[in-house]
């Protein structure tokens, strides 16, 4: 795997600092993370995604997975899927994918398919991000479709958010597991 190009915001930039965020990417990737905050509500894994057209959003989704009971019904699918019933076909060029997580393999392969502009995402990945961390799907030079990718927009909020979801689906495992120990079992007969 070679290593990442930085974002071309960042070779624009002339020096060594991080751009600073751009107030659209930072509002819709807020609206990221308010869709992934439904999820987690609902028992999912609080990802979030929007896919937005310059300010304009175009779709937004959350993780469904167990709901649905559909490994495929990530946050990014579901966004993807929208947009293209909402626009009447498979191409979204000129849009850009915000989304609470690195995407995976699945997911970094449908926007590259689905012809995304522009890829911006929260918190990394590292075991499962295709977008940098562990494979680099959109900057894979192979390909006829690269996405621009910008990473770490609102990273600590979407990192947070992760992490109290999994704290307290834990803390919920180990009390159950803990009432269950000493109990004695229920017979139906």
């Amino acid at each position: 795997m070679r290593p990442a190009e930085p974002d071309r915001e960042a070779r624009d930039g002339g020096d060594d600092s991080a751009p600073s965020p751009d107030p659209t990417d930072l509002r819709l990737m807020a609206r990221a993370l308010a869709m992934a905050s439904r999820a987690a509500l609902r028992g999912e894994v609080p990802v979030g995604a929007v896919i937005a057209r310059g300010d304009r959003v175009i779709a937004a989704a959350s993780n469904r997975r167990e709901s649905a009971r559909d490994a495929t019904a990530h946050a990014e699918l579901l966004a993807i899927r929208a947009a293209c019933a909402r626009l009447g076909g498979w191409r979204l060029t000129g849009l850009t994918l915000y989304v609470t997580l690195e995407p995976c393999p699945m997911c970094a392969g449908a926007l590259v398919q689905a012809r995304v502009a522009r890829l911006v995402y929260g918190a990394a990945d590292p075991k499962a991000g295709a977008a940098g961390s562990l494979f680099d799907i959109p900057r894979d030079s192979r390909l006829n479709h690269r996405p621009m990718v910008t990473a770490g927009v609102l990273e600590e909020a979407s990192v947070r958010l992760l992490q109290e979801f999994f704290r307290a689906k834990r803390s919920t495992a180990v009390r159950a597991s803990a009432r269950g120990a000493g109990a004695p079992r229920e017979s139906h007969s």
